[in-house]
């Protein structure tokens, strides 16, 4: 996973955290606790054919680089995979690839490596944070293929669901996630969670 995260003083910053997979495997896990289909280049089952099935993602399968399988630029995806795991795994003395823990799974130690690299932009150029509004201004101007689409920056969308939040007095839950979670409360012997109707 790579993140970025863009201080602009007084305004919302620029703000991405960004998976090197085509998803991340907590939106699998979801899926399969709603009982939806990914899309199909998201993951592969444990033969490694593209699958809509969460559950052969999740057990026995894996996750697709960023741009999916090689015909669509997945070796794309996978270079910059292998760049993040040099530097948060090899570069950290950390798991890397395949010796990391499998999701969901506790039967060893995570060990895993991160890397921070902190850049001053006034060491460029000077007017980084006017540029940066200006360049956020001109994607969410971009023409769209519908009047009901709008191009969005990294940030939009987490703005959003916080407004929504807020609107409904607490974080909306899918039914399988509530029953989820109240069957490990129970399993842990702590009190189930409370709904807000």
């Amino acid at each position: 996973m790579e993140s970025l995260k863009l201080d602009q003083g007084h305004r919302r910053g620029h703000s991405k955290m960004k998976v090197t997979e085509k998803c991340n495997v907590k939106k699998v896990e979801l899926a399969a606790r709603k009982e939806n289909p990914v899309p199909l280049s998201w993951g592969v089952g444990a033969g490694g054919k593209e699958t809509v099935d969460p559950k052969e993602v999740l057990h026995g399968g894996g996750l697709l680089p960023l741009g999916g399988v090689e015909v669509s630029g997945g070796y794309k995806g996978y270079g910059l995979s292998s760049m993040i795991e040099i530097f948060c795994g090899i570069l950290a003395g950390a798991h890397w690839g395949p010796h990391v823990r499998k999701w969901m799974s506790t039967n060893a130690e995570a060990d895993l490596g991160q890397c921070f690299v902190a850049i001053d932009p006034d060491a460029f150029a000077p007017g980084f944070a006017e540029r940066l509004q200006d360049f956020m201004q001109t994607m969410r101007a971009l023409p769209t293929s519908s009047p009901s689409f709008k191009v969005e920056v990294a940030g939009d969308m987490e703005r959003r669901h916080e407004l929504l939040v807020e609107q409904l007095g607490g974080i909306p839950y899918h039914k399988n996630q509530i029953t989820f979670i109240n069957d490990l409360a129970s399993k842990l012997g702590v009190k189930p969670v409370t709904l807000i109707q």
